[in-house]
């Protein structure tokens, strides 16, 4: 048995068919087919062939997020008592860990995909790998690792550190 096929357009006309089965985990994109009358489709030869227009997302990222949704497709749904859940920076699982080892730029790109297209697990995985970028680093760490500029002069710095000492202990 054949699956229902869609076509999704990138920002730089880069057009991707995908099987709905792997697009599932997108909530905006389940909406869209919803609200097009594309969810009744039944799987089989069934095929749409108007590409559905991303306009927030460029090709090499849509590739990649089509990527990890193809690998997480079977994956059971997260319940809603995930969001109730104390977050955790070190549950990432090993083929995500791997899969983000990417440039900054890819990693922030995929980021913001992946909340236009409402991939909610993508969304919290990717944001978990910049958090661990960030943990048990220095302010000044943290700007070498970002490429911030200190816009702070030091006598502002230490105004906040005055004001904030209490949470150092």
């Amino acid at each position: 048995m054949a699956t229902t096929k869609s076509f999704l357009k990138s920002n730089d006309d880069e057009v991707f068919e995908v099987d709905r089965g792997v697009i599932r985990l997108s909530t905006t994109l389940n909406t869209m087919f919803q609200d097009l009358g594309m969810d009744q489709a039944e799987a089989g030869d069934k095929m749409f062939s108007d590409p559905i227009p991303l306009a927030n997302v460029n090709g090499a990222i849509l590739r990649k997020v089509i990527a990890w949704c193809q690998h997480h497709k079977d994956d059971a749904p997260v319940g809603d008592d995930a969001e109730s859940k104390e977050r955790r920076t070190d549950d990432i699982p090993s083929w995500d860990v791997e899969f983000l080892k990417v440039d900054q730029g890819t990693l922030f790109e995929l980021i913001l995909a992946a909340n236009y297209l409402d991939v909610r697990v993508l969304l919290d995985v990717a944001c978990k790998t910049v958090a661990n970028m960030i943990k048990g680093k220095s302010p000044e760490e943290i700007r070498r690792t970002f490429n911030i500029k200190n816009d702070f002069t030091p006598e502002e710095e230490e105004q906040i550190r005055r004001e904030n000492a209490w949470c150092e202990d």
